[in-house]
């Protein structure tokens, strides 16, 4: 009969859940780095593209309807959904947009507002074009 002595290193975690690990086991140590997180500016912009699809399919009557579901007030809701009203190659960009790796975007929500509240496309990628150059 053989006996293999190994220290191993046993951590609790929430709700009694145990890990165990072999102590100097370099792999089990590794974590993966995080490469980045998509900007904000993108998800909500993504948002306000699924939010107008739930409305043109009937899953919501209005933008109401959609507050109430998100638990989201009424305004926010529509300074989400006014961002469906730039031009497609404007949204293009904002769901492109690199991902993260430190601090914050310099390309958020409050900046796009005028751009939105823009009705002509060409002036919209006027006011883009000096907004993505910073």
């Amino acid at each position: 009969m053989t006996t293999i002595k190994r220290k191993v290193a046993v951590t609790l975690k929430a709700r009694s859940r145990r890990t165990i690990k072999p102590i100097g086991d370099d792999e089990a140590e590794a974590k993966p780095q995080r490469r980045g997180k998509i900007p904000r500016v993108s998800r909500l912009m993504a948002l306000a593209i699924q939010f107008d699809e739930m409305i043109r399919s009937g899953e919501a009557k209005d933008a109401t309807e959609l507050a109430i579901l998100y638990d989201v007030t009424q305004p926010r809701m529509s300074q989400i959904r006014a961002l469906s009203l730039l031009a497609p190659d404007i949204q293009e960009a904002l769901l492109n947009l690199p991902l993260e790796t430190t601090g914050r975007s310099h390309i958020h929500e409050k900046i796009l507002r005028p751009v939105c509240s823009e009705i002509d496309f060409d002036r919209q990628r006027e006011i883009w074009i000096e907004i993505a150059a910073v």
